[in-house]
């Protein structure tokens, strides 16, 4: 059996400097990121890369349509290797120029998995919740298929990644929130697959232990109390992430990209949006195994009984990002059995990896108790 996957070097630097020294950033490179980050990190440095900004083409979660424009644009630039530097959009994208060699988004999907990279590829995350600089996995709102689907192949791999918390400082508190509870739903989601081994799990609970307390800390001192624990958060991002590149993630994410696609809610928000759902609905169905020794360790990390975990658990989460229902992103009632088809008919990579099976009925009865 594999016990765990982890294809992608780790470095750890304190400031972008070290990075850019350490790996030589130079012209052969083509940096992918955002202009702020651009331009507090790297412009100071008088690095002579190539640049690519995220702004230029669009905002919010990756469409393939954008993605298309955005391979279209690196594909004239010339590089030996792409260097992303970002949150969760910016590191799908980069995955797909990696590997795209001119193709669209659809034609790499339909290649999948064997499409192959050309070019080097350095991942430096500049959010604590994707985990996606070590994973295989690039996901992306397939607009003519009107939900997001996960393009998967050995070649997404990054050939190396950098924590640098230094790139966290200027995070805002809102999206610091919804990417630190993605960090967590990946832990607990890979801790409870089936697929989960003895090493990822050792990875997935303690990522968990790390953001809950640390969420103690910030609901009981405030928001700035962050600031003093990015690094933390920032690897146990990387613990999550290393832990469901072997495990997987599943049902959350899967229910969760019918109303990311649908409404752009941002992803670690829309996960959060049906995380305790999902998790009383396996309960209904199971109630020992490896959820129960979930269950025991959030009790005791918040002093709490055994059954009120996933209560607890979201009273804590609702001090870090109010829950909201679905009704409040805008969601119709009749929509949501065609939320439940698309998750049934596309999601099926995720949601082999549940817990326990949830069949048609079972997932339309969560989106119904969350509306």
């Amino acid at each position: 059996m594999r016990e765990i996957v982890l294809n992608t070097e780790i470095h750890k630097f304190e400031t972008c400097a070290e990075f850019a020294r350490e790996f030589a950033l130079g012209a052969d490179d083509l940096l992918f990121t955002i202009r702020p980050i651009y331009e507090a990190h790297f412009a100071p440095l008088g690095l002579p890369v190539k640049t690519l900004f995220w702004e230029d083409f669009g905002s919010g979660e990756p469409t393939d349509v954008v993605t298309d424009e955005i391979i279209a644009a690196a594909s004239k630039l010339g590089f030996k290797r792409l260097v992303a530097a970002g949150g969760g959009s910016i590191i799908d994208i980069a995955k797909a120029v990696a590997v795209s060699g001119g193709r669209t988004t659809d034609e790499l999907y339909a290649a999948a998995p064997d499409i192959a990279r050309s070019c080097g590829l350095v991942i430096a995350p500049t959010t604590c919740g994707t985990g996606s600089e070590v994973t295989n996995i690039s996901i992306i709102n397939r607009t003519r298929l009107g939900t997001k689907m996960g393009l998967v192949a050995p070649a997404l791999f990054a050939d190396q990644c950098a924590l640098i918390p230094e790139l966290l400082h200027g995070l805002p508190f809102e999206v610091f929130a919804a990417s630190s509870i993605d960090a967590l739903v990946h832990a607990v989601e890979s801790a409870l697959s089936p697929k989960a081994t003895e090493f990822s799990k050792l990875l997935s609970y303690k990522a968990a232990e790390m953001i809950i307390r640390h969420y103690e800390t910030i609901a009981r001192e405030g928001r700035e109390a962050r600031t003093a624990m990015l690094g933390d958060f920032l690897l146990a991002s990387n613990y999550a992430g290393i832990a469901f590149g072997t495990a997987g993630c599943a049902a959350v994410h899967a229910l969760s990209y019918p109303l990311g696609g649908a409404y752009h809610v941002p992803h670690g928000e829309s996960n959060y949006a049906v995380f305790t759902g999902v998790m009383k609905n396996y309960l209904e169905i199971k109630t020992d195994g490896e959820i129960s020794k979930m269950m025991d360790f959030i009790a005791a990390l918040l002093s709490c009984e055994k059954s009120r975990a996933w209560d607890e658990l979201e009273k804590l989460l609702d001090t870090i990002l109010p829950k909201k229902p679905l009704r409040a992103y805008g969601v119709k009632p009749e929509e949501l059995p065609r939320f439940t088809e698309a998750v049934m008919t596309t999601q099926q990579r995720l949601m082999n990896n549940n817990f326990v099976p949830l069949d048609e009925a079972r997932v339309l009865k969560i989106y119904k108790e969350l509306y």
